[in-house]
């Protein structure tokens, strides 16, 4: 499959996990993944803090021509990994088959809710 369907390494740099709220839709991120490709794509995340060290090597995978929508707040998406709400950082995902990757964030602090989605930084 050629690069165009896809890169093998994305780059989030502004993450943050708002509160989950009391509106009918929870605040929340996500991260979209296609893999078009014949084979699952195996990927690793990697989060970066402002504050601590790094999380590293949080490893799912996504079966072939499938997509997977990954809840930041769901920790069974993140192999068990909790993020923080209301904590700014960065996702860094890498996968061993090109991919096309989306990220998305709904935030209902406020009554006018925001919700905006965005392709990273690829290579």
């Amino acid at each position: 499959m050629s690069k165009e369907n896809g890169n093998r390494l994305w780059v989030f740099p502004d993450c943050e996990l708002p509160p989950a709220g009391d509106f009918p839709l929870k605040g929340h991120e996500s991260v979209i993944v296609l893999n078009q490709n014949r084979e699952v794509a195996h990927l690793t995340i990697t989060l970066y803090f402002t504050d601590r060290d790094p999380v590293t090597d949080i490893r799912l995978t996504v079966e072939s021509e499938r997509v997977r929508c990954l809840r930041l707040d769901n920790p069974d998406d993140l192999a068990g990994f909790v993020v923080p709400r209301e904590t700014q950082y960065s996702l860094k995902l890498e996968s061993d088959v090109p991919i096309v990757v989306q990220y998305g964030r709904l935030d209902t602090r406020q009554t006018n809710m925001a919700f905006y989605a965005t392709t990273g930084f690829s290579l």
